[in-house]
């Protein structure tokens, strides 16, 4: 496996689910869902600088550097403080319009999740701990908005017929 293309491929990726999140944001009906997809984006632009700073020392020979990803893991993931001042049973009745985009969300991250996870399988060192490290932060995102499509979905099943 060389790494470098590896970096290279999830650079790529992570772009694109900044994307997405960017975009859907403002789609989405539910002001605390597009507060989440705009968090989100912000997480997956660390995401970004992260491999991009490994992507340049390995081009230029030098060892990789984990303290941003260190740095990162710190200062948390937004997901718990989401998921306590938004999935209650009072706002996920307005958030049933998003449930398709919800369920795109999670899908995208475990998918990201995956990747890493399949690439670390074949790392060593640094590069399996990188690797592990984004794994890690994709499945937190996940979680997150698994989470938020579950609940949202258990509340649409007890709507009325038609919605």
């Amino acid at each position: 496996m060389e790494v470098l293309k590896v970096y290279q491929y999830a650079l790529q990726r992570e772009f694109e689910g900044k994307r997405f999140f960017e975009e859907y944001a403002g789609r989405l009906s539910h002001g605390a869902a597009v507060g989440a997809f705009r968090n989100l984006a912000a997480e997956e632009q660390k995401h970004i600088d992260f491999i991009q700073r490994q992507i340049d020392l390995l081009q230029k020979g030098e060892k990789l550097d984990l303290t941003m990803g260190r740095k990162i893991q710190e200062e948390g993931f937004f997901s718990q403080r989401a998921a306590s001042e938004f999935i209650d049973d009072t706002t996920l009745e307005s958030m049933v319009p998003d449930l398709p985009i919800l369920r795109m969300a999670y899908l995208i991250e475990r998918d990201f999740a995956e990747f890493y996870r399949k690439a670390a399988g074949e790392a060593a060192g640094d590069e399996w701990e990188v690797l592990n490290m984004l794994a890690d932060w994709e499945l937190e995102h996940e979680g997150l908005f698994r989470q938020i499509h579950d609940k949202a979905f258990q509340e649409y099943t007890k709507m009325p017929w038609g919605g």
